[in-house]
């Protein structure tokens, strides 16, 4: 459901942080240490193994009797953090950014407008969830039976389009503009961009009033904790194992976001796009600096576990090799991506573009890639 992220390769390797588990919280982070303290204690050879992977070469970590503060200093670092605050304050942020957002249920009493409003955002949006085969048609249905629904809140204005009253809203209330709520608990701007109930036109208008209002271009989610953020680049532009949809005026939105500041080096939006051979997001991409170092909000909050720029693209290069996207590898070495650079995911190993496309039979792209 989310982008893979790094973990490790072999021992003979320099190692990789490990994934963090779903939902991890600060309550199985301690249970987790506590039970490799044990481990270490008892000669478990997995917890020796995490010990030996992660500590600093020479240090004596006296492995017969380790105290408690040992056992939660690697585990902190096999996470990517260099000590236990540190991963509890990363941990404490995936917290606050994470959501489960769950599919619509049964539709509320008609005389319960503020149910109806959470009703509507959950047939009008993505959630990731179960999205398979969603036609909206539902979401439709329910605005044309009450149309007062369109303008019940600032979420509700987001994800219809409904600009100008939203305008409205916001002069009155600024900070709405970043404020969450509605079912999900998310910002306007994530309902918007995850939102495939509005016009294009009215959609873009909505962005503009937003972005001047002073929403964050960078706003995301958690998957259920999962660490590679739904932003609203990612949720626009659609795509996933579902097959989710792009928003009606996916690219032109997009563009709206990265003018106002969003990084271009989204993990999840690339992820999620790739099993299309359309790459008009990578172009897109490419001409706002996907590849180039830039601050990033969501790489300071994840932490070191986060692909690089380089992972990044060398995962786009591996996927589009292994599947035959010829046109898509011609894009990325367009664009300076190196044949030789490798994605983070354990299922290629360490295998190169060019060895994985002579593995499926795309002979055109090893003679692109210089195999």
């Amino acid at each position: 459901m989310t982008a893979p992220l790094p973990s490790p390769l072999s021992a003979s390797m320099p190692a990789r942080p490990r994934n963090l588990p779903e939902f991890p919280t600060l309550e199985r982070m301690r249970a987790e240490a506590r039970r490799l303290q044990r481990g270490l204690g008892s000669g478990d050879q997995k917890s020796l193994a995490l010990a030996r992977t992660y500590a600093p070469p020479g240090r004596d970590l006296e492995l017969g009797k380790p105290s408690l503060a040992t056992a939660q200093w690697l585990l902190a670092r096999s996470y990517g953090s260099p000590s236990w605050p540190r991963l509890k304050r990363r941990i404490e942020l995936i917290m606050e950014y994470t959501r489960a957002p769950e599919p619509a249920g049964d539709e509320p009493e008609s005389d319960d407008p503020a149910g109806l409003a959470d009703h509507l955002l959950r047939l009008g949006v993505l959630n990731y969830t179960r999205d398979r085969d969603r036609s909206f048609a539902t979401a439709h249905d329910l605005l044309a039976r009450h149309p007062e629904l369109a303008t019940a809140d600032v979420f509700t204005m987001a994800v219809t389009g409904a600009a100008g009253r939203l305008r409205t809203a916001l002069a009155d209330d600024p900070a709405a503009a970043n404020r969450t709520g509605g079912p999900y608990d998310w910002p306007p701007l994530l309902y918007l961009t995850s939102g495939r109930i509005s016009n294009g036109p009215s959609a873009v208008a909505t962005t503009r009033v937003l972005l001047a209002a002073g929403a964050d271009p960078d706003a995301g989610y958690l998957w259920h904790g999962m660490t590679s953020a739904f932003t609203a680049l990612t949720c626009v532009l659609g795509g996933g194992e579902q097959g989710q949809p792009p928003h009606p005026a996916a690219i032109e939105i997009a563009r709206l976001l990265l003018e106002a500041g969003a990084d271009p080096n989204d993990n999840q939006a690339l992820y999620n796009r790739w099993f299309s051979p359309n790459s008009d997001h990578l172009e897109l991409l490419f001409r706002y600096g996907l590849g180039t170092d830039r601050p990033s909000v969501w790489r300071d909050r994840l932490g070191p576990g986060y692909p690089t720029n380089e992972e990044m693209l060398g995962e786009q290069l591996s996927w589009a090799a292994d599947h035959g996207f010829t046109d898509r590898v011609r894009l990325l070495l367009d664009h300076g991506v190196d044949p030789d650079t490798r994605g983070y995911h354990p299922i290629y190993g360490d295998r190169s573009a060019a060895e994985l496309a002579a593995a499926a039979g795309h002979d055109d792209i090893v003679g692109m890639l210089g195999g």
